[in-house]
């Protein structure tokens, strides 16, 4: 009689391998299919929080749908994060317009993203928002594979390559 091998299950402190697709407002905003497969450990943070949570007990080759409200996953839109900034502060061979988004960096050297709001002649208003804050999210996941992680993964705190980190 052979032993029925068990089934491995999504828990924490293992590398999850997953296919996704992400939609907001009927349009496809993310997936892996223009990338690779998104890996990641289990239970680190790595990911949004709901999304992980609801992929606690899933095994290799499940598919699941997963709607977030906007709080579960980049927030409510936040109005002070809006911003106004004098126009002349501005290059003048940027071509500021609404959606325009922005890399900038404060005093401190720290980068910050940020899309042109709205703009008149003196004031241009940005938004540092997540560009999908206020949005609901909807997620299709297909799990492709799952281990457990390895020491050094959990030391450094992400899934390493396999030339990553040799020893």
């Amino acid at each position: 009689m052979s032993e029925k091998k068990k089934r491995l299950e999504v828990k924490d402190n293992m590398v999850v391998t997953m296919d996704y697709r992400l939609e907001v407002e009927g349009r496809v905003v993310d997936s892996s299919d223009a990338t690779e497969p998104l890996q990641f450990i289990q239970g680190t943070g790595e990911i949004l929080p709901a999304l992980e949570e609801q992929l606690y007990g899933m095994s290799v080759g499940e598919t699941k749908q997963i709607k977030l409200s906007a709080a579960e996953g980049y927030g409510e839109t936040n109005p002070d994060a809006f911003i106004d900034i004098p126009r002349s502060e501005f290059p003048k061979e940027i071509p500021l317009k609404p959606g325009l988004e922005l890399e900038l960096r404060d005093q401190n050297g720290q980068k910050h993203y940020a899309v042109v709001h709205s703009m008149d002649e003196q004031t241009v208003r940005l938004d540092f928002n997540h560009p999908l804050a206020g949005k609901e999210l909807n997620f299709s996941v297909r799990i492709t594979a799952l281990r457990d992680a390895t020491a050094s993964e959990m030391d450094h705190g992400h899934v390493h390559s396999a030339a990553e980190h040799d020893e």
